[in-house]
């Protein structure tokens, strides 16, 4: 049995809202996990571009732009989660139910709740999750486990200052995500693991020697495009690469268009409170210009409300 494992994360650079990283994780079987391109032996079923009849699985950034529908990203997340369930979730607590999302978030998290989906018609969700689950029966391989986890800012700021950079602490963040989905899923398996690279770090042998204590973390190569490690275990060889556009690998790509969802449904009811208490705020997507502005219009409504500014900003 061998596993192809993707993580990523968005909400990196903004003050405001959510750092979100997720991961999709696809059993593949008696495939080989370096020489198996999902894209091709699922191309009945998925599309590396936009797409009418397949699900859309890319890099977030391909899929969309801050402003623009959420059909393409609901879509491919919620079609994904079909094939494997058979149902998708029609609330966003549920939603992160699923995906094993926990921890204390902020009054404003769940505000606005209108239901899922929110963009994409849901008879097509399930037709292409159908087709998902169906493509991969033939092809010997499993629709993919999706996890992920929301760290709101108070977390954010208290892990960037215990591990000293915002870099470290998304390292942590990603492995730690990284360790559940193996403990679930692989942890008796041969896998290949591809992670978007750290703030622009090259040096990960120790951080994962951290997360995954039990095994014997080898290094392979270090450069500023591909980091790569392994181990051995009874299952077999576990690969692990830190990658520059990491977003190539389908299971990174997926778990960035994961990430990107939940955060911006996040963000959606950020700004749904504020706009409760100050009618005509404009919302804001919380990266830095903008989030000055937003910070500056809501102060006066953040002291009425009693908010500290932990809660709210994250201080890098």
């Amino acid at each position: 049995m061998t596993w192809l494992i993707g993580i990523d994360e968005a909400g990196y650079g903004p003050n405001l809202g959510p750092l979100v990283v997720a991961a999709s994780a696809w059993n593949i079987g008696k495939h080989d996990s370096l020489s198996t391109d999902l894209y091709e032996l699922l191309a009945a079923a998925i599309s590396p571009a936009r797409d009418a009849n397949r699900l859309a699985i890319a890099d977030s950034k391909q899929l969309y732009k801050s402003g623009d529908s959420l059909n393409l990203l609901e879509r491919g997340v919620l079609g994904a989660l079909a094939a494997r369930a058979g149902l998708f979730p029609s609330t966003r607590p549920e939603l992160e139910r699923l995906l094993g999302c926990a921890g204390e978030a902020p009054d404003w998290h769940f505000r606005g709740e209108r239901g899922l989906p929110r963009a994409a018609a849901s008879d097509l969700i399930h037709s292409t999750g159908q087709q998902l689950a169906e493509t991969c029966a033939a092809k010997g391989v499993q629709p993919p486990l999706l996890a992920a986890t929301v760290v709101h800012p108070a977390e954010f700021n208290a892990l960037t200052t215990n591990f000293g950079t915002k870099g470290a602490a998304l390292s942590h963040i990603s492995l730690g995500l990284l360790r559940r989905v193996w403990e679930s899923c692989a942890n008796d398996a041969e896998a290949f693991c591809v992670l978007d690279k750290h703030g622009g770090r090259n040096q990960y042998a120790a951080i994962v020697q951290q997360h995954f204590p039990e095994q014997l973390v080898e290094y392979v190569m270090e450069s500023r495009s591909v980091s790569r490690y392994r181990w051995q275990h009874p299952g077999g060889q576990v690969k692990f690469e830190f990658r520059a556009k990491g977003e190539a690998f389908l299971p990174t790509a997926l778990a960035s268009m994961t990430a990107k969802y939940l955060r911006e449904l996040s963000m959606h009811a950020f700004n749904a409170f504020w706009r409760e208490h100050l009618p005509n705020l404009k919302p804001t997507a919380g990266y830095p210009v903008d989030a000055k502005r937003f910070r500056i219009d809501i102060a006066h409504e953040q002291r009425r409300l009693n908010i500290p500014d932990e809660v709210l900003w994250r201080v890098k």
